[in-house]
Order: C-alpha cells, then structure tokens, then sequence
C-alpha cells in the first residue's frame, strides 16, 4: 500500500478501514460481537475507539491467516455462538443485504457458505520464462468465482476442519480451502461486485466511492420511509 502503517489504519473520510469495517458488521442485527486477531505488535489498535467497545474482542494474530483465524474461534463460545462469520478486515464495502443473503442461505440449508462473484474476464495461466511472464494456457472460466467474505460456517465445524488441515500440513488459503479439505460442503452466495479488498493505493479512492454512495443510498431510504408515515 505504500503506507506508513498498516492498511488497516489508513484512512476513508476520516476513519480508519478497520473501523468502517468493524462498525459495518456490528451494525448488523443477526451480528453480536467482533472478534479481531491483530498482530501482536500492533500499536495503533490501542489508540482506536474500537478498543473500548464492548462488543468487540481482540485475540493475537498469527504468522499465516489460518492462524489468526484459528486463534480467532479459540476465543469464541461454540455453545453460545453456533456459527461464525470470518471478515477480511480490508473489506469495508461488504453490504447488509450481501449479509443477509449469506445467512439466509446457511440458515435455510444447515450448512456453510461464502460470498463470491462469478469471473467475468478470460482467464489465463502464466509462466516464466527468463524473467518475463508468458500465457501457458487460457482457463475456462465457466464455473470459476472470485471468493469474497464473509465466509460463514459452524463454528466447530471450521475449528476442526483447520485444526485437522494443519496437523496434516495441508495449505488453507481460507476457510472455505479448509471446509474442502474435511470433504464438507460450502455453497457460493451470489455478492455484490462493490465487496472489493482493499490491497492496492487505488483501491482507497475506490472504497471511498462505494462507501459515500452506499451512505447516499442508506440516508434516501431512510427519507423514503418518513415520507410514507
């Protein structure tokens, strides 16, 4: 990100990703608490209005996002909280109806899922050659999708799926890799394309766009609905 601190920190309208991020999500009626895995030596964490909201749990993270995650559902009541949503903290568009269509679809089937939008581009596979990047091969991409989050599933179901995952040294690139590799299944939930990661310097201006039009949409329903009393 070219930045002096974590992405995380930087800035959207004056509030940090993180804490649009946060604050989306436990604004969120079927959402009660965050829990967040942060790196140990984070400094700025403490310094936030979200690390006196009652609400929200900080766990250390660890050297891979399989870690912080694992660390993560270490620290939540399995008796308590069924069922667990896994964010991407650099995700601060992520819509209360891309939520809903999330939970809806676990809830109704029994089982997990994930946000993920179908791939639109032609894909292609690379390889090296003398230092330049050459086409091997076009992908199909019929049936290909990006995977989003949240990704939602029981939450000792994925304890034990990334639990078993590691004792046997298997690679997880997310939780949805892991629920694969314990042969359980985990349904793709149509997401909106706006849900971007925030991972490159343009994507700031990009999320801010989505954030302020998101606002603008919320406050002119609201408006729609006084006028209806």
């Amino acid at each position: 990100m070219q930045a002096n601190c974590p992405k995380q920190y930087l800035e959207i309208n004056g509030k940090s990703i993180l804490h649009h991020t946060v604050t989306r999500l436990l604004s969120h009626p079927n959402i009660s608490h965050v829990v967040l895995a942060l790196g140990h030596e984070d400094q700025y964490f403490a310094e936030s209005e979200l690390a006196t909201h009652p609400d929200i749990v900080r766990v250390d993270g660890g050297k891979e996002r399989v870690h912080s995650v694992l660390n993560a559902l270490h620290a939540i009541d399995v008796d308590e909280y069924p069922w667990v949503l896994v964010h991407d903290a650099a995700r601060p568009c992520v819509s209360h109806q891309d939520i809903d269509a999330l939970i809806e679809c676990c809830f109704t089937l029994e089982q997990g899922g994930l946000l993920a939008a179908p791939v639109r581009d032609t894909m292609k596979r690379g390889y090296q050659q003398q230092g330049d990047t050459c086409v091997k091969h076009t992908v199909e991409r019929e049936q290909l999708w990006h995977a989003l989050t949240p990704q939602m599933y029981k939450t000792n179901e994925l304890k034990q799926a990334i639990e078993q995952a590691l004792a046997n040294d298997l690679t997880i690139t997310d939780e949805s890799s892991a629920i694969e590799l314990a042969q359980l299944p985990s349904h793709l939930v149509l997401g909106s394309s706006e849900n971007i990661k925030i991972t490159h310097p343009d994507d700031l201006a990009l999320a801010e766009f989505y954030l302020n039009r998101q606002s603008e949409n919320l406050s002119k329903g609201k408006s729609s609905k006084n006028e209806n009393l």
